[in-house]
C-alpha cells in the first residue's frame, strides 16, 4: 500500500512538472508572438488609477476570504479572532506563490492554526470546507459564460495553441491521476462538510463572502480590460473568470503558474473577443495584483514555520 502510495506521488510530481513546463513554454510562445516592446508599450498606457484601485480591490478580496474561513471556524466554536485569522490566512497565501501545489497555502494555515492549539481535526475539515464553499461560488458564475459558447464563441478564436502544445501525451495519461484526485477530493469533502450542514446559516454566509470575493476579482479584471481599451460587461467577465479557475485547480502544474494565465489569455481572446495581446497583458498583471496583495503576510511566516516545526502535524488535507 505505501509503494502504490509513494508510486501515486512520483507520477502527481511528474505530472506537475511537465505541465508547468509546457504551460511556461506555451507562455513564451505567446510573449514572443505578441512582442515583449509591444505588451510594454500598453501597460504604460494603462492609467495609474486603475492598478491602484485594482489592487485595493485584490486586498479587499483577500480580507473577503479571511472572512469566509472565520466564519466556518466560529461556527464549529472554535476559540479564535478575526485577527489571528488575518494573520494565517494571509502567510498562506504568501507561501502558495513558492510552495508547490495548490494547497501549499493550506499547509501554512494549518501549521497556523496548530500553533494557536485550535482543534487540528476541526481546522483541516475548515479548510476543506472553505475551499468547497469557493468552488460552489465559482460554479454559479459558469453559467454566465454560456451565452458565449451558445453564440459559437470559438469559431472566431484569436489564437490557437501549436500542434506540439495539443499533443502533449504525459497530460493525457494523467487524467487518470486527476480522476483518482476527484475521487479522493469529494470524499474529504463529504466528511469535512457533515459538521456544517447542521448551520446552513454559516454556508450561506461564507458563501456570501465567498461572492464578494469574486465580485472583487472580476471588478480587477473589469478595470484591466478598460485599461488596455477593451470593454465586457462583469457578468461576462465573471463566466469567463470562473472557467479559468477552474483550469487552473487542475493537478497538471506548480501552483497554477503559466495555466493561469495561458488559460485566461485563451479563455479571455476566444470566448471573450479580448485580442491576444490584452488578453496576456491582462493575465500577466492579475498574477501580479496577487502577488502584490499577498506580501504582507511574508511578516508572519517565519513564526508560524517556525512554530510547525515543534509541533508535530498529526493531520493531511492533500
Amino acid at each position: 500500500m505505501a509503494r502504490l502510495s509513494g508510486d501515486f506521488l512520483k507520477r502527481s510530481r511528474w505530472l506537475r512538472f511537465v505541465g508547468s513546463s509546457l504551460a511556461a513554454a506555451l507562455l513564451i510562445y505567446l510573449l514572443s508572438q505578441q512582442g515583449w516592446s509591444e505588451i510594454v508599450a500598453a501597460i504604460r498606457q494603462i492609467a495609474p488609477w486603475r492598478l491602484f484601485l485594482a489592487l485595493a480591490l485584490m486586498l479587499i478580496s483577500r480580507l473577503a476570504v479571511t472572512a469566509r474561513w472565520y466564519v466556518l471556524l466560529r461556527s464549529a466554536r472554535t476559540p479564535v479572532a478575526f485577527s489571528q485569522v488575518l494573520r494565517i490566512t494571509f502567510a498562506g497565501l504568501f507561501a502558495s506563490n513558492f510552495l508547490p501545489t495548490t494547497v501549499g497555502g493550506d499547509l501554512v494555515r494549518i501549521a497556523g492554526a496548530l500553533q494557536m492549539k485550535l482543534d487540528p481535526a476541526v481546522s483541516a475539515a475548515s479548510l476543506i470546507v472553505d475551499r468547497a464553499v469557493g468552488m460552489i461560488g465559482m460554479a454559479m458564475a459558469a453559467p454566465f459564460s454560456l451565452p458565449v459558447w451558445a453564440s459559437g464563441g470559438l469559431s472566431n478564436a484569436g489564437f490557437v495553441p501549436p500542434t506540439w502544445a495539443l499533443s502533449a501525451s504525459p497530460l493525457l495519461r494523467g487524467l487518470e491521476t486527476i480522476y483518482q484526485s476527484l475521487v479522493r477530493g469529494l470524499q474529504r469533502i463529504y466528511s469535512a462538510f457533515k459538521l456544517w450542514l447542521r448551520q446552513p446559516g454559516a454556508l450561506a454566509l461564507s458563501l456570501a463572502f465567498s461572492w464578494v470575493h469574486m465580485l472583487c476579482l472580476f471588478g480587477v479584471i473589469s478595470l484591466l480590460l478598460g485599461g488596455v481599451g477593451e470593454e465586457m460587461p462583469l457578468w461576462l467577465i465573471g463566466g469567463l473568470y470562473s472557467l479559468v479557475y477552474f483550469v487552473t485547480l487542475l493537478p497538471v502544474s506548480i501552483n497554477g503558474y503559466g495555466v493561469q494565465e495561458f488559460s485566461m489569455t485563451l479563455i479571455f481572446s476566444n470566448l471573450g473577443r479580448a485580442s491576444v495581446g490584452s488578453g496576456l497583458i491582462v493575465a500577466l498583471l492579475f498574477r501580479t495584483l496577487m502577488m502584490t496583495a499577498s506580501l504582507p503576510g511574508a511578516v508572519f511566516i517565519p513564526d508560524i514555520l517556525s512554530a510547525a516545526r515543534d509541533t508535530p502535524a498529526k493531520i493531511s488535507i492533500e
